[in-house]
């Protein structure tokens, strides 16, 4: 089953609940975002810029991604300087039957569209069972501690219900914006790279699609918390290790040796088990499927790739 997102995205993304004015009057200090607000609408009404509320606030997504209940800092006045704006953080959500967008957004009070921004997705994505989704949601501000040391932010190190070190997950940003900056392949070429490649090293192209599909929805932009990069999400060692077979350094960067990377892995996997064993192996390691066995979300994920492989054996091209 899949599901098809429709939603609308800029600052005119409406919101869910309702929020109330904290400061009143000239030289106001805080806005509480109410519901059917836009930061445009907020700052035509204040008196500021669209820009000036999104870079006092530290607004991602060009300020797209405002919900209901948060405090905002506006420009001028004491409160507007002391004041700091509402924080968030996230958590893994594995898509269940019945999902969408619209109803998880609304489940965890948040904007269709930051809920998109922040997975890498666009409103004519598709979501799957089993799919984990970042969704964001507010922290509790904690209580101030007497001269207590100023603590590092901390990033989201979790992925996928497994948490990871922070030199990884700043590395996952570096990439991330990298090819954020970069001009990518369509998904149509992305599909016809993993076609070409897979039957260059003797495998199944259906499997290598579906495979990437799951992972990134054939898009090269992808980067995981964990720093799986790309179409095929190859985690930079398991780039080595494809490299060491194919003679070349291979960077995961580039569309071409990111699907190199995955395809000759896939190959080796396919070459030591049987088709389940060698797709959890591609999720979870062939190694950690032996020993442990293949954890809940491994077989959610097994089961989705076989489904994929199937439709697309049957013709299915969600490029086209």
């Amino acid at each position: 089953m899949r599901t098809v997102i429709r939603v609308l995205t800029g600052v005119a993304v409406p919101l869910i609940a309702a929020g109330v004015i904290t400061a009143g009057s000239p030289g106001f200090g805080q806005y509480k975002v109410k519901n059917g607000d836009t930061l445009s609408h907020i700052a035509a009404k204040y008196g500021t810029t669209v820009r000036t509320l999104v870079q006092l606030n530290d607004l991602p997504g060009n300020g797209n991604a405002i919900y209901a209940g948060e405090t905002l800092t506006l420009p001028g006045g004491k409160q507007a300087k002391t004041s700091t704006p509402s924080r968030r953080g996230r958590i893994t959500y594995v898509v269940k039957p019945g999902d969408t967008i619209g109803k998880i957004a609304l489940r965890y009070h948040v904007s269709q569209g930051y809920l998109l921004s922040v997975n890498g997705l666009k409103r004519s994505d598709h979501i799957f069972i089993g799919k984990p989704l970042q969704v964001p949601v507010p922290v509790p501000k904690a209580a101030p501690k007497a001269k207590a040391p100023a603590k590092k932010k901390t990033k989201n190190n979790t992925f996928a219900g497994r948490t990871y070190p922070d030199h990884i997950v700043s590395a996952a940003d570096k990439n991330r914006a990298v090819l954020k900056n970069r001009k990518q392949p369509t998904r149509g070429q992305m599909r016809s790279l993993i076609i070409s490649t897979a039957k260059k090293y003797g495998v199944d192209p259906e499997l290598a699609l579906a495979i990437s599909w799951q992972e990134s929805g054939w898009k090269q932009r992808v980067v995981s918390p964990a720093n799986a990069i790309g179409a095929m999400q190859v985690i930079p060692s398991t780039g080595r290790f494809s490299a060491s077979i194919v003679g070349r350094k291979l960077d995961l960067l580039k569309p071409l040796d990111n699907v190199i990377a995955g395809v000759v892995l896939l190959d080796r996997l396919t070459a030591a088990a049987k088709l389940d064993i060698a797709v959890a192996g591609y999720y979870q390691g062939l190694g950690g499927v032996k020993r442990n066995g293949m954890y809940p979300d491994t077989k959610v994920y097994v089961k989705n790739v076989l489904r994929l492989k199937a439709a697309l054996e049957g013709g299915w091209n969600p490029a086209s």
